[in-house]
Parts: C-alpha cells; sequence; structure tokens
C-alpha cells in the first residue's frame, strides 16, 4: 500500500469513527495511533511519540491564548451585554421595516466581537432578540434565518478562538490574521443587512415595525454599551495596530496573550459593575470556559496524533508535489478545497474541520501561484477558510447554528429555519467570490 493509499484509507476511517457517533477527538486519536501501528508494524513508534506530544500540545504558550478569550467571551453572555447591546441596535433602526433583524445582525456583530465564538452568539442572541422579532409579527422564517446566520460572526470578528487554532497550526502571526479579518467581517454584517432588507421588501408582510423611541431613549442606550466598543477598540487595536507613536520600538500594545488576558479582566468588570455577574455567574464563567477549553485541547491532541499518522504516509507532501507538477489551475484548486469545507460543515464542528484539513490543504495551497507572497497566501488563505467553515454552520441538513436556534425556536419546523437562512447563504457566498477576486480585501489592514 503507498502512503496516499494508507492515508485515504485511514481518512475513511476516520469519517467512519465520526459517523458512528465517536467524538471528534478520540476519533482522531484512535485513527491516527492504528494508522501508525500498521505502517511500522508495531505501536511503539507512537508510543515513544506520544510521551513527548502531549507534553508539546498542552505546555504551548500560545494556547494560553484560548481559555483567555473563552472566558472572556462567558463573561459577556453572562454579564448582560447582549440584552444592552441588542436594545442599543433596536432602539436606533427597530421602527423601520425588517429594523429589528437588522438591529439583531448588529448585536450579533457586537457580541461576536467579545465573545469570540459563533455556538455562544448564535444561542445568547436568539435567547434575545427571538421573543422580540415574534412579538412584531416577523416571520418564522426570517427571524430564525437572521439569527442563525448572525451567530456565525462570532467567529469572524476577532478575536476568534477559530482564527488563533489556524494561526497557531500554520505558524503565522496572530495580530495580522486578526487585522485581516476585520473588513472581510464588516462586509459580512453588511451583506446581512442587505439580504434583511431585500428580504422585507419582497415580503412586507414578514416583519412590521416597531414604534418609533424618542431620540433621548437612543442616546441613553448608546451610552449602555459604550464599553462593549471599548473593550473591543483596545483589545484588537492593542493587538492589531501600530503603537510606535505611542511605545517607541514595539508596534504593538501587548501581544495576544496580553490582549486577551486584558479582555477578561475588562470584561469581567464590565459585568461586576453592572451586577450582571454574581458570584455562581462567576463560578460558572469559570467552570464552563475550562471545560471548553479542555474539549478543544483533547481535539488538538487527537489532531496532532492523526497529522502524525499523515506524517508517516508522507502523502501530504506527495500530494502538494503532485498538485503542483500537474499545472491545474490555482483557483480551480482553491474552488475544490473550498467545495470540500462545505461538505464537511455537514458532518463536523469548524475546530475540527480546520485540525483535520489543514496539514493537508496548507502544503498544496503554498506550492501554487495565486501572485502573493507566502505569508499573504496563508493569511488570504485562512479568512477564506473561516468564511466557508462559518458557512458550513449554517448550510442544512446538519449546520451546529440551525440547530441551535431550532432548539430554542422549537415550534418552528426546521424546514422554515433552511428556507430563512438560504439568503443568507447566499450572500455568504458571493462575499466569498469578492475575496477570491479582490485578495487586497483581506490584506488591505495588514
Amino acid at each position: 500500500m503507498t502512503g496516499l493509499e494508507a492515508a485515504l484509507t485511514g481518512l475513511g476511517a476516520l469519517l467512519a469513527l465520526i459517523a458512528l457517533r465517536v467524538p471528534i477527538a478520540a476519533a482522531m486519536a484512535i485513527t491516527g495511533f492504528v494508522g501508525v501501528w500498521l505502517l511500522r508494524g508495531s505501536p511503539a513508534p507512537m508510543l515513544g511519540i506520544l510521551k513527548g506530544l502531549s507534553w508539546d500540545v498542552f505546555s504551548s504558550y500560545s494556547l494560553s491564548i484560548v481559555p483567555l478569550f473563552l472566558l472572556m467571551g462567558q463573561f459577556a453572555s453572562k454579564s448582560g451585554m447582549s440584552e444592552r447591546l441588542f436594545t442599543a441596535a433596536a432602539d436606533l433602526v427597530g421602527h423601520r421595516r425588517g429594523g429589528i433583524a437588522v438591529a439583531t445582525v448588529g448585536a450579533c456583530a457586537g457580541f461576536g466581537a467579545v465573545a469570540g465564538s459563533s455556538l455562544a452568539t448564535a444561542s445568547t442572541m436568539g435567547q434575545v432578540a427571538l421573543p422580540q422579532m415574534r412579538r412584531h409579527g416577523y416571520s418564522d422564517a426570517l427571524a430564525t434565518g437572521v439569527l442563525a446566520a448572525g451567530g456565525t460572526l462570532g467567529i469572524l470578528i476577532p478575536p476568534s478562538i477559530i482564527l488563533v487554532i489556524y494561526a497557531i497550526e500554520t505558524q503565522q502571526n496572530i495580530e495580522k490574521m486578526f487585522a485581516a479579518a476585520i473588513l472581510p467581517g464588516l462586509l459580512a454584517v453588511l451583506g446581512y443587512v442587505a439580504v434583511v432588507r431585500l428580504y422585507v421588501a419582497w415580503r412586507p408582510d414578514a416583519a412590521q415595525r416597531m414604534d418609533p423611541v424618542p431620540w433621548r431613549q437612543r442616546v441613553r442606550s448608546l451610552v449602555r454599551v459604550w464599553p462593549v466598543l471599548g473593550v473591543f477598540i483596545l483589545v484588537i487595536g492593542g493587538i492589531a495596530a501600530d503603537w510606535n507613536w505611542f511605545r517607541p520600538g514595539r508596534q504593538a500594545l501587548f501581544t495576544p496573550i496580553e490582549g486577551a488576558a486584558v479582555g477578561a479582566v475588562l470584561t469581567g468588570l464590565y459585568g461586576v459593575v453592572t451586577r450582571g455577574l454574581t458570584r455562581s455567574r462567576f463560578m460558572d464563567c469559570v467552570l464552563e470556559a475550562a471545560q471548553a477549553t479542555a474539549m478543544i485541547y483533547l481535539i488538538l491532541l487527537g489532531a496532532q496524533m492523526f497529522n502524525t499518522f499523515l506524517a508517516f504516509t508522507q502523502a501530504p507532501r506527495d500530494l502538494a508535489d503532485w498538485v503542483t507538477a500537474s499545472g491545474f489551475a490555482p483557483l480551480g484548486v482553491l474552488a475544490l478545497m473550498l467545495l470540500a469545507y462545505l461538505v464537511f460543515g455537514c458532518v463536523m464542528d469548524s475546530l475540527s474541520m480546520i485540525l483535520l484539513t489543514i496539514p493537508i490543504f496548507f502544503p498544496i495551497v503554498q506550492g501554487l501561484d495565486f501572485g502573493l507572497g507566502p505569508e499573504e497566501t496563508a493569511i488570504w488563505f485562512g479568512i477564506l477558510v473561516l468564511i466557508v467553515v462559518e458557512v458550513g454552520l449554517i448550510t442544512p441538513p446538519v449546520g451546529l447554528n440551525l440547530f441551535i436556534i431550532n432548539g430554542i425556536a422549537r415550534d418552528v419546523p426546521i424546514g422554515r429555519t433552511y428556507a430563512g437562512v438560504a439568503p443568507f447563504i447566499a450572500s455568504d457566498l458571493l462575499r466569498v467570490i469578492l475575496l477570491v477576486a479582490v485578495p487586497g480585501i483581506c490584506l488591505a489592514l495588514v
């Protein structure tokens, strides 16, 4: 059996285990361990590697950013930020047709900027915004569709846990990845707002207007959410912006890990000051962040074991050499990869997709000529992957965001949610095409 055949067999076995509902971390670890055993005829090589592999994964200083951003997101979720964001946005634009749905998109963007998680954004904003949209006569399709799509902004607008993992796996600069995601994130917000406006223009009965709010109340609502904007600007600006004028000899105000720590502290203080973060909620935040961190670290360990198996087969290198030597059109190869992410999105979560595919796809992308340098190609490809992974979260039949929203709106048939999210998927695909055609949008702020 050749290395490529062994790799394909291992990949098939991994997907079969996932289909059998084996946890993704265990599926990757089992496939990697057994694969190396069969290739080498003994478990000794993998056992020897495991002695240092677990230490290498769990002791990585770069990965300490993960629990900090997760804790920041938990504080944001439990401290009442979501309600204040939605109220401020609804007070501003809720009196327009489709305004509450537009406010939902804006609130999801604001909450995602501090939560860093798509699933947390979808579940939190779903509980806040869905009752308001129903109270004002929004159709089930529009209400659930905009919530499912808006939730994806949690992993696109930095800080994003998935973007951090991609940067670590491909040895890219986290600050530059965050900077590259800002403009595509804003494009996503504008695209979703455009979809809402077109939807209600096509079907005026899908949304009713709420009564206009006095300007004094609008200003008061905006004042209540300025800390959210302040935390985002300080954390992302402190990590990604050029601060040479303020701190000569040091471009960033602080490193990504320092920024994550500052964000967690400030978000926690916000919850304490507003009395949204009680002692019991604080302990819940710490426990849930610890559980999520443990899950991510176990998936990372399983992915490293599977990647070790792939390294023994030498399939990623051979495949990259073959694609480069075959003379395939770079954009055609890229399109096939992005299509693969849409398919994988139907069976696994975003983190698993990144960890499973990057060791295979990244060497291929680096060997193709897109008219960009190696670092620019890596950053641009990372943003494209992030967007397509995000689309996978709302792609029927098993997009995770769809099931989260359907779990909140239990009386809404899942088919109505599918219909409601379809225009937002079209917006995402158009954005992918635009970013493929104009890489400078991703690289402009890098």
